[in-house]
């Protein structure tokens, strides 16, 4: 078990270091660089400068410098925890992130949540109800579930609740406590502003995992073990509960790595749409000006949540199915 964290260890921070050379170059691969975004913005707005003035810009903020050159100073300066500064604002790039990232991960953690709890339970009582009326409705539901676009999901909700609960589903705070210091009262709103969006991003999650549930709680039923488990004196849910629902829970958790990245990459239309104060639309804009300290490090924070994700995973799978080994050997 020790020897398998190490090397697991080991192997995410090459694997880290490896996204952070990605997240760098792909940044980088259009041609062009902030200043040239800059400039034509400027004259989109009717202003202009010289080329002198641009390619003062562009040494004041090193990317006349050679590519590996820019990427060593950008890691030298995150040994000690400095990652830069934003193009756009010139905020750091450290207080840029915190002011998205605790909701970004109050969402995820709510969508994750709310996915869980619903798709779990509907999973295993289509696979108990197997070619009846429950199944094939929930099956017709998952499928239109994973049909409908989240951001057309989105604007429908949008539409109906303004139209027929008087309820604004934008952001994820009322007018009144956006700006108020945290309360009791602020939270309750949040968590009532949240129900939207996690529903507009855990549909199609929802639907994808109620079948994973049911299809892999189908494999498991028709396997010998659980026809040992009913002769031994297990009867109904218990035998269910105890044995094949556990192992039909491995997909569950070995895609936790995956949670964050997905759901902030996936969310960004959906962000815009229902203005939500996320990391997807900041990871966007700063794409799209070729802010490559901002971008870079959104990117490559979120590669090491994935690789910190999926450790924690596989040493969750050991816990939940006991026939896993890491050493391929009792």
């Amino acid at each position: 078990m020790a020897n398998y964290i190490v090397k697991r260890i080991i192997l995410a921070f090459f694997t880290t270091a490896a996204i952070s050379v990605l997240s760098f170059v792909v940044i980088q691969l259009p041609k062009g660089d902030y200043v040239d975004w800059y400039v034509e913005d400027l004259m989109q707005k009717g202003d202009h400068i010289s080329l002198a003035q641009a390619q003062n810009i562009r040494e004041y903020y090193g990317l006349d410098k050679p590519m590996i050159l820019q990427y060593g100073m950008w890691m030298w300066r995150m040994s000690s925890l400095d990652f830069g500064y934003g193009f756009e604002g010139q905020k750091p790039v450290e207080e840029q992130i915190a002011e998205k990232l605790p909701t970004t991960i109050a969402l995820v953690a709510f969508t994750t949540v709310i996915t869980w709890l619903f798709a779990i339970p509907v999973g295993i009582y289509t696979a108990m109800r197997q070619h009846t009326v429950e199944d094939y409705t929930m099956t017709f539901l998952g499928f239109i579930g994973l049909a409908v676009p989240d951001f057309l999901l989105g604007l429908l909700m949008m539409y109906m609740f303004f139209k027929y609960f008087d309820f604004s589903v934008g952001g994820l705070f009322s007018g009144q406590y956006e700006y108020a210091p945290w309360s009791w009262a602020k939270f309750v709103d949040l968590c009532q502003h949240m129900i939207i969006p996690a529903v507009v991003l855990g549909t199609a999650g929802t639907a994808g995992l109620i079948r994973t549930m049911r299809n892999n709680l189908l494999d498991e039923l028709a396997k010998p073990y659980v026809l040992t488990a009913r002769s031994k004196g297990l009867r109904g849910w218990r035998v269910i509960v105890k044995y094949p629902v556990r192992v039909a829970l491995n997909p569950f958790i070995s895609g936790i790595g995956g949670v964050l990245p997905s759901l902030v990459s996936g969310s960004v239309i959906v962000s815009f749409v229902l203005s939500l104060p996320t990391l997807g639309p900041l990871l966007l804009n700063a794409i799209q000006r070729q802010d490559m300290y901002l971008a870079g490090t959104i990117i490559l924070m979120l590669g090491a949540l994935t690789v910190l994700g999926f450790l924690i995973s596989d040493l969750m799978l050991v816990l939940v199915d006991p026939r896993i080994k890491f050493e391929g050997k009792e």
